[in-house]
């Protein structure tokens, strides 16, 4: 067993459940020391927590106050004297557990029964449970974890450890039996400690089931694309919905400038995932392909390891817009229209063309709407009006502007 410091156990002996403490090996002085809760040569168990908890707070004198962890420990709350699931040892069925197969959980219950008796037989100078355990070295081994037990003469070596146990377990519990000092405290004071310690136990649950809230409300800030290959390339696939149909292609950003899948200002667009990856899989000459990052993320892609992914903050829907202009000022979806413009706009910019600036110089009042939709604040004191078909036809205009550039549609 790993445990250190002062830890609660349930032993399950001959004449049923007892709870005490134990304190495993630990060094101080130049030696090695290791103990259980008691006084003198007798060892103290209780019939429950509640009656180890009443005893420690009494001024009662025992070894393990000397302990150089015993202060930490006892400055714990009430369900300090509570064993882990770990501290549950049942002595007496531990035969049980060597007639089934050494399984990850079995290995482990016997390592730490195993490590208990031990434990009990040198501090109680019990000869009985100190012969068992020097005459039989095979036992050690389970302390080597299930591992061992896997290889080919794992299974008849876990036999051998049950052949050291079944004819000799009685008698080692038997000499436990006499070695402990069933103890008993003032009645009193037991109904008082199992209310404290059901009080601790629940706050520890709430502190416990609040730090996992915190921790799934943080794991759910993170978004799963950020480790994703596009996002680790600064590459995204980018779809596209307008005119009723959708299309998707890639875009980046280098030396803060747009840069699409495409080339001499034409998009390549596709209109499925897969034909999009098929295409990237035959072709290199386009304009991406300049980024440092673009061998590694094709590495994936050529390897069929990589799928496209398409974050929301990288998909845009012109659908309903021209529609929703032209009923009214409210109708109209701002987000949707601002991340509508963002993409004509960087589509533009890497196209490398005035297009949409001379558009808007032959077309002022279609600017001004949409500064005055978007938030502008150079809108000359302009406010739309009905009737709007005017603007509904302007934006269809810069739609069909953005289409022209795809290379499929």
């Amino acid at each position: 067993m790993a445990e250190k410091g002062i830890i609660p156990v349930k032993l399950s002996l001959t004449e049923g459940d007892f709870y005490t403490l134990w304190a495993p090996l630990w060094r101080e002085g130049g030696n090695e020391w290791q103990a259980f809760l008691g006084a003198g040569d007798d060892l103290y168990v209780f019939n429950s927590p509640e009656e180890l908890l009443v005893y420690i707070e009494s001024e009662e004198k025992h070894d393990l106050s000397s302990h150089p962890e015993w202060q930490k420990f006892n400055s714990g709350d009430a369900a300090r004297v509570v064993p882990s699931t770990n501290g549950e040892l049942d002595i007496v069925g531990a035969p049980a557990l060597l007639a089934d197969r050494p399984s990850y959980a079995n290995v482990k219950t016997i390592s730490r029964v195993f490590a208990v008796m031990r434990s009990l037989g040198n501090v109680t100078a019990s000869s009985p449970v100190m012969v068992f355990f020097s005459s039989h070295s095979v036992l050690g081994n389970v302390d080597r974890g299930p591992d061992h037990y896997a290889g080919p003469n794992g299974l008849s070596e876990w036999t051998a450890i049950g052949r050291a146990v079944v004819p000799n377990w009685n008698g080692v519990v038997d000499a436990l039996d006499e070695a402990i000092t069933i103890k008993e405290v003032s009645s009193l004071f037991v109904e008082d400690a199992a209310t404290r310690i059901a009080e601790a136990q629940a706050a520890t649950e709430a502190a416990r089931e609040a730090e996992e809230q915190v921790a799934k409300e943080e794991a759910e800030k993170i978004d799963p694309y950020d480790n994703s290959p596009w996002a680790v390339a600064g590459i995204d696939p980018v779809k596209i919905s307008i005119d009723g149909r959708t299309v998707y292609t890639l875009r980046t950003y280098l030396n803060g400038q747009p840069v699409f899948l495409g080339k001499f200002g034409e998009i390549y667009t596709f209109n499925s995932q897969k034909s999009l990856l098929r295409w990237l899989v035959e072709h290199d000459d386009h304009d991406l392909a300049r980024a440092s990052t673009w061998s590694d993320l094709m590495l994936g892609i050529n390897a069929g390891e990589t799928q496209v992914q398409v974050h929301e903050d990288n998909v845009y829907s012109f659908n309903g817009l021209v529609k929703d202009i032209n009923t009214s000022v409210d109708a109209v979806d701002t987000k949707q229209m601002a991340r509508a413009y963002e993409l004509m706009a960087d589509t533009a910019d890497w196209a490398d063309d005035d297009s949409m600036n001379s558009y808007f110089l032959a077309n002022p009042r279609m600017q001004d709407y949409i500064s005055y939709m978007l938030g502008g604040s150079d809108t000359s004191g302009y406010v739309p009006h009905a009737p709007f078909n005017d603007h509904s036809e302007g934006w269809r205009e810069l739609e069909e502007m953005l289409i022209k550039r795809f290379s499929k549609f």
